[in-house]
């Protein structure tokens, strides 16, 4: 049985969770048309990898405006999400993964409630993060999970490795709207 908690100090190695590689097989095309946005799907002629690089992440230099939540199987931890503090009314996932065996099973979604329920703990009505467009799983999970596509930044990968792709912006409103317009 898998168990989401926020990691504490005793547990703070388990940040540092390695990347897994996840398959790439389509691209996700958002449009943005008398202020409604929408999408289709271009599927990739063949399925490939993509690994990104390890996280650096230092649990006592970050945990002042960082919250990790682990996914635990048993004491392995299995699964991690990142909030941090943002600057307006939505929290930041600045990062979600699970390990391969574990995908597909939930577990995502549990880390996702555990994070939602630290959103609004913290005063935020929702949470935003970013999808790469071609990691179409990812942004068909985002969307599955409630959040909507707010934005498009097509110029983040100009000048590296990665260009030609973009970022999709996903905001997911938490509150529900009675509790909403008593927040402001």
């Amino acid at each position: 049985m898998i168990e989401i908690r926020v990691i504490d100090s005793a547990h703070k190695a388990d940040v540092r969770l390695p990347n897994q590689p996840f398959p790439l097989f389509g691209r996700m095309i958002p449009s943005y048309i008398h202020q409604e946005w929408s999408y289709t799907v271009e599927k990739l002629p063949h399925v490939t990898e993509m690994r990104f690089p390890d996280e650096p992440y230092d649990y006592d230099a970050m945990s002042e405006d960082t919250v990790f939540i682990g996914a635990y199987d048993g004491e392995a931890c299995v699964g991690l999400a990142v909030m941090q503090s943002g600057f307006f009314k939505y929290m930041y996932l600045y990062d979600l993964k699970v390990n391969r065996e574990y995908r597909g099973k939930g577990v995502a979604r549990q880390l996702m409630e555990k994070a939602r329920q630290v959103a609004l703990d913290a005063g935020y009505r929702g949470i935003y993060t970013q999808g790469q467009d071609n990691n179409l799983a990812a942004c068909r999970f985002y969307l599955k999970m409630g959040f909507a596509i707010g934005g498009l930044d097509t110029q983040v990968y100009k000048g590296t490795s990665q260009e030609g792709k973009a970022d999709i912006i996903f905001y997911w409103d938490c509150v529900p709207e009675a509790s909403a317009d008593a927040r402001g």
